[in-house]
């Protein structure tokens, strides 16, 4: 098996240049947002994170990170990558414990349980959160990019160690990929589901294809939507586990 860390470090090498995500925010808020990232790029979003887990909030394999931001989402994907790269355990369950809490809603109730938080501005051009943070809350948008861009784990992950908890299941690092309708190799994938688990799970399998992904955030577009034709998305990406594509 490959961990979620060689998969990105094998998919920049392939083409560091190719596209790893697309995104469109086409939510009423955000309508037309489009973001494009590279492999290359990706890989260095990922590398902050996991460096702001590993050096700044102390996390380690046997750690646990929950991570509420929504689905389908660029941020949710990198910092799920970066929770894998550290080899701690990805929990997207609100009720289970967590050592540090990255969100969007840093006040929330959820936020006031856990020691660490880290606060998360959506929009793609943010330079800090917009809103007064409480002391010890990260600022993302502000901190992150203090970060080394290239990143090295402390410890070694094993294959049975947790790597995601989601609707009350666990799935060990070896289990991420098990399960899943298969995707074309080297293709270009639309991912459109809202639900977190999936998606994160979703976004490793392509690029351990060797693909590319196009997130949709919003109504679903038509097949024959003109600007999934100019992406040259050549498959849909189930929406619940177990759908036909």
């Amino acid at each position: 098996m490959r961990f979620p860390s060689q998969v990105l470090a094998d998919a920049v090498t392939t083409d560091a240049t190719r596209p790893a995500l697309t995104f469109y925010d086409d939510t009423p808020d955000a309508r037309g947002e489009r973001i494009e990232i590279s492999r290359r790029v990706l890989r260095t979003w990922v590398s902050k994170a996991a460096n702001a887990l590993q050096e700044g909030l102390d996390v380690q394999p046997g750690s646990v990170v929950l991570v509420d931001l929504p689905s389908p989402h660029w941020r949710l994907a990198y910092w799920a990558l970066a929770v894998w790269s550290v080899g701690a355990t990805l929990t997207l369950d609100v009720h289970e414990g967590a050592d540090v809490l990255v969100t969007t809603e840093p006040d929330s109730e959820l936020a006031e349980d856990c020691d660490e938080v880290v606060a998360v501005a959506l929009p793609a051009l943010s330079r800090d959160f917009g809103t007064e943070l409480r002391s010890g809350v990260m600022d993302e948008a502000a901190e992150l990019s203090s970060y080394a861009d290239d990143f090295t784990p402390w410890d070694e992950v094993d294959p049975d160690d947790v790597a995601l908890v989601h609707g009350g299941e666990r799935l060990s690092y070896g289990e991420l990929l098990d399960g899943l309708p298969p995707v074309p190799a080297a293709g270009r994938a639309l991912l459109t589901t809202t639900d977190r688990g999936l998606l994160v799970r979703q976004v490793l399998q392509v690029l351990a294809a060797d693909g590319s992904a196009v997130l949709v955030r919003g109504p679903v577009p038509p097949a024959d939507d003109s600007r999934m034709a100019a992406e040259g998305v050549t498959h849909r990406c189930s929406r619940l586990l177990g759908d036909t594509a």
